[in-house]
C-alpha cells in the first residue's frame, strides 16, 4: 500500500470542478498529487495509524442540519471512515451553527494559516445509503441527525464509483451478525394492514448497511407532481419525465450580498411539453427514523416552468464540461392565444 494505480486515480481525482470556487486551504490539498497527497492524509486527516486511504471525490456536501447551505468538500475514503474536508468559508455562512461546529480557532482567522474543519463519519457508525434519482446525489445516513449528509455529486459516473469503493471498504468490517428473527404470531402477520405502497428497492450489505434506490414509483410521483404545474394541460393521457438533472441556474445580475452566489443550484426537469426548475430538497426526504415531524419544506417547489413551443432558441458555450446553456423563449403575454385559435377554427 499503495498501489501505482491507486496512486494514479487518486491523483487524477483529485481536481476541483471548475464552475466552483473554494478557499486557499483546499486549493492546497488540490494541488498534491501521488505520494504527497497519501502522505498528508496520514498526517494530518487519518485518525488511526493502519488506516489506508481508497478513494477521493471533489462534491458538494449538505448536513441535514443546515438544509440550505451547500458547501463545496473534498471527500476521503478510507478502510475505517468517510472524511468530508470542508471549505472554511461554511462556518461562517450561518450564524445558527455553533453548536454544530467549534469556532474556538478563530485566532488563527487573519494569519497564513490556513484551516479546514474536517467532519469524520466512522464505518461503524454508518447506517444506510439512499441514492437519489439517476444517481445525481446520494445520502449517506448514521446514528442521529449529526451524521446525516448529501452529497450532491451531480454526476452519475462519481456517484457510482464512490458506492462501489464504499462497498468494497464495508466488506473489510468484522460486524456481529444480526440477531435471529422472532417468529411472528398470527395476528402480527395477519392483522397488519398492507399500505399498498411499494417500498423502494433496498440492497442489505453484508456490513448490514442498507443501500436504498429509488423506485419506479418514485418518478411516477414526480410525473405527477409536474403535471400538477402544467395549468390546463393535466388531462394528457400520458407524461413523460425525458430528463431529471442537477444543475445551476446563472444569476445575471450579481447581488451584491455576500451570502448570495452566481450559481443556484436548481433540479432541471424536462417533459416532452414543458422545461421546469425546481428548488428540491436532498437532504430531508426520506425522513430518516428519529424525525418527529415532517421538514418544513415540500421535496419539490416550482421555480419557473416554460413551454417547449414558446422556445426560440438554445445558445450553447464553446467550453467543455459543464457545458453552459442560455434558453431563449418568446414572451408571450397571452400563452394560450395559439391554442384558442386553433379550437375556435377547426372545432372540437
Amino acid at each position: 500500500y499503495p498501489s501505482e494505480f491507486l496512486m494514479q486515480k487518486i491523483t487524477e481525482d483529485n481536481q476541483i470542478p471548475v464552475h466552483l470556487h473554494v478557499s486557499a486551504s483546499l486549493q492546497y490539498v488540490a494541488g498534491l498529487k501521488g505520494n504527497a497527497l497519501v502522505e498528508f492524509f496520514h498526517a494530518n486527516i487519518a485518525e488511526v495509524e493502519n488506516e489506508e486511504l481508497r478513494h477521493l471525490m471533489w462534491s458538494s456536501v449538505l448536513f441535514y442540519k443546515t438544509p440550505n447551505v451547500e458547501v463545496m468538500a473534498c471527500v476521503l475514503l478510507s478502510t475505517k471512515a468517510i472524511y468530508f474536508l470542508l471549505d472554511d468559508s461554511f462556518i461562517h455562512a450561518d450564524e445558527h451553527q455553533s453548536d454544530f461546529w467549534n469556532k474556538e480557532y478563530s485566532d488563527c482567522e487573519n494569519s497564513s494559516f490556513h484551516l479546514s474543519c474536517c467532519f469524520v463519519l466512522k464505518l461503524n457508525d454508518l447506517q444506510s445509503v439512499n441514492v437519489g434519482l439517476f444517481d445525481q446525489y446520494f445520502r449517506i445516513t448514521g446514528h442521529s441527525a449529526d451524521h446525516i449528509i448529501t452529497c450532491l455529486t451531480r454526476d452519475s459516473y462519481n456517484t457510482h464509483t464512490f458506492i462501489q469503493q464504499l462497498m468494497a471498504v464495508l466488506s473489510l468490517l468484522a460486524r456481529t451478525p444480526s440477531p435471529e428473527p422472532v417468529d411472528k404470531d398470527f395476528y402480527s402477520e395477519f392483522g397488519s394492514k398492507n399500505t399498498g405502497k411499494m417500498e423502494n428497492y433496498e440492497l442489505i450489505h453484508s456490513s448490514r448497511v442498507k443501500f436504498i434506490y429509488p423506485n419506479e414509483e418514485e418518478i411516477g410521483d414526480l410525473a405527477f407532481l409536474v403535471a400538477e404545474k402544467m395549468d390546463g394541460l393535466t388531462n394528457l393521457p400520458s407524461l413523460d419525465i425525458l430528463l431529471y438533472v442537477l444543475a445551476f441556474q446563472v444569476n445575471r445580475v450579481q447581488v451584491s450580498a455576500q451570502n448570495t452566489s452566481l450559481l443556484q443550484p436548481k433540479t432541471l426537469i424536462l417533459t416532452s411539453s414543458d422545461l421546469f426548475l425546481f428548488d428540491e430538497d436532498y437532504i430531508s426526504y426520506p425522513l430518516p427514523e428519529f424525525a418527529k415531524e415532517p421538514p418544513k419544506r415540500d421535496k419539490y417547489q416550482l421555480a419557473d416552468g416554460r413551454r417547449i413551443r414558446d422556445l426560440d432558441r438554445v445558445l450553447m458555450g464553446y467550453q467543455t464540461y459543464p457545458q453552459a446553456l442560455t434558453f431563449v423563449f418568446d414572451d408571450v403575454q397571452n400563452q394560450d392565444l395559439m391554442q384558442n385559435l386553433t379550437l375556435d377554427h377547426f372545432g372540437e
